[in-house]
């Protein structure tokens, strides 16, 4: 492939593609990116011919990501990585540490993940300042979308193609039972087990919802839902009056709640991803940067439990530092 020929590419035509990637579609993302679709269909053909291969097949004048499109699109998200946590070190080197940064992240963080990551944060830098929002998972991207906000902290990964993502840690998943439930004393389960049951759950613009529907249509079915709310709190309690089980974020430093059991889902997918996302058309400000250039080297990055991980409740409480006796998520 002639070197004169990729020199050509530009950075713009690079974050285009991972869009058109993403959408599947020239149309749509056309309009997501305010350009015209010739104009944007041009930049593809571009690409194809510098690359020498076609980066998408068109079967019935429709487009599907091919395996050279994946391999590109996988390399330049790896290089618009680097390219960020470079901008991150670079804003560190230069301080010094003032600014402020908006974040914002689903309610179900707010008692674990965002205190432990802006305690420690503090450790090295006092001077910034935080505006911290918290909301459903589709608010909390629509503020990213629209400039409320600098960063977020979210899950699942936000379906704006223009949100850049960047995965932090798994959560594990389980099912919430009230005791004496049939299912209560199992040290798992798996979500086939589960179908019939009648569920309490978030609204849809939630992203344990999202990810809880994920996993049942997965499956081919739906979840039967009977009751929705908001706060995690609140669905725990009406798990406790036996008006229906849910499935909640888990693990061995999940809150001890009277009356309610938590059986480990064992389903290798029975987990909700936790990342941090940023605009990709956006520049960020060198406070933004240092915070997602820390945030990016130090947050713990987890894998699902292989097995399950016992956990019952015997006695009202809140459980260790990373209990997430969250509002919502």
């Amino acid at each position: 492939m002639p070197r004169t020929e990729l020199s050509h590419v530009g950075l713009d035509e690079l974050r285009w593609f991972l869009v058109v990637a993403e959408m599947q579609n020239v149309s749509r993302a056309a309009a997501t990116l305010n350009l015209s679709q010739p104009a944007l269909s041009r930049t593809i053909r571009r690409l194809e011919q510098a690359y020498g291969v076609e980066l998408f097949d068109r079967p019935n004048r429709r487009l599907r990501l091919n395996r050279y499109g994946q391999a590109l699109k996988a390399r330049v998200e790896a290089a618009l990585r680097e390219l960020a946590q470079a901008e991150d070190d670079i804003a560190t080197m230069l301080g010094p540490r003032t600014g402020t940064v908006t974040l914002a992240f689903l309610h179900s963080f707010g008692t674990w993940l965002v205190p432990d990551l802006l305690s420690e944060y503090a450790g090295i830098d006092t001077r910034t300042k935080f505006l911290l929002y918290q909301d459903s998972a589709d608010e909390v991207a629509a503020r990213l979308a629209d400039g409320r906000a600098d960063l977020i902290l979210t899950s699942p990964r936000p379906r704006d193609p223009l949100l850049s993502w960047v995965r932090l840690r798994d959560e594990p998943l389980a099912l919430a039972t009230w005791s004496g439930h049939p299912l209560a004393d199992r040290p798992h389960v798996e979500i086939v087990e589960v179908l019939h049951e009648r569920f309490i759950a978030m609204p849809e613009e939630f992203g344990l919802r999202q990810t809880t529907d994920a996993l049942f249509a997965a499956r081919g079915v739906h979840m039967d839902v009977v009751l929705e709310s908001a706060e995690i709190a609140t669905i725990r309690a009406l798990v406790r009056s036996k008006l229906g089980v849910a499935i909640v974020p888990g693990g061995p430093t999940a809150p001890v709640v009277e009356g309610v059991t938590l059986v480990p889902l064992r389903d290798e997918d029975a987990y909700r991803t936790i990342g941090v996302s940023w605009h990709l058309d956006r520049p960020l400000s060198a406070a933004a940067r240092r915070f997602r250039g820390w945030t990016l080297t130090h947050s713990q990055i987890d894998a699902p439990p292989a097995d399950g991980w016992p956990l019952s409740a015997s006695t009202d409480g809140d459980g260790g530092h990373l209990g997430h006796d969250a509002a919502s998520g």
